[in-house]
């Protein structure tokens, strides 16, 4: 059994299911195989990393590099192409407050 991603022409992921891959074989769709143990390139077990990211729904599925990645969260974001995971500008600041993004001024802002 393996997890598995449905994706749809634009690339979006619409569903996931844990499936045999005979079954896969019998539905309509394009799924992709995906793994619930990979996480920025990395597999957290050990094992050979598939895709880059696990497949969530909403994630974006880029035949081309054949990775998942998540939709931009902000503008100003970029992809960190070793990863494929997106980057703020600014490094979340690592003094024990939680911050939260604020893209009009491009920075983190404490919560409150």
């Amino acid at each position: 059994m393996a997890h598995y991603a449905k994706v749809n022409d634009e690339g979006i992921v619409e569903t996931v299911i844990v499936a045999d891959a005979d079954y896969i074989e019998t539905l309509e769709g394009t799924w992709i195989q995906t793994s619930y143990n990979t996480i920025r390139g990395v597999h957290t077990n050990g094992g050979i990393p598939l895709r880059y990211n696990y497949a969530g729904i909403g994630d974006v599925y880029d035949a081309e590099l054949d990775v998942f990645r998540s939709p931009q969260p902000y503008p100003s974001w970029t992809m960190d192409a070793q990863t494929y995971d997106w980057v703020a500008p600014v490094e979340y600041p690592d003094d024990g407050n939680v911050y939260e993004w604020n893209e009009e001024t491009t920075n983190w802002v404490v919560t409150t």
